[in-house]
């Protein structure tokens, strides 16, 4: 039987694509603002467990607001790159 005469194809290749990579950085307060939130939270909820009468005056309310300065040390660290 007679051989059938295959046809050569080349694979295609699509053309490359050059993509840019952007460089993105962070402004400078950013992480000023970070670590202000994370410190001013952490000195808040120590200050109120060594029984500072200044801040003693808000209760267990301390905590809270604590944890909030710290959530939001948190939600700014987000930004960060």
């Amino acid at each position: 039987m007679p051989k059938s005469k295959t046809r050569e194809k080349v694979a295609y290749t699509p053309p490359e694509q050059r993509v840019q990579k952007i460089k993105v950085e962070s402004s400078a307060w950013v992480a000023r603002f970070m670590v202000a939130f994370f410190v001013i939270g952490l000195a808040w909820i120590v200050s109120y467990y060594l029984n500072l009468q200044w801040i003693s005056n808000l209760g267990a309310w301390n905590v809270v607001i604590g944890f909030a300065f710290i959530a939001a040390g948190f939600v700014t660290s987000t930004r960060w790159r």
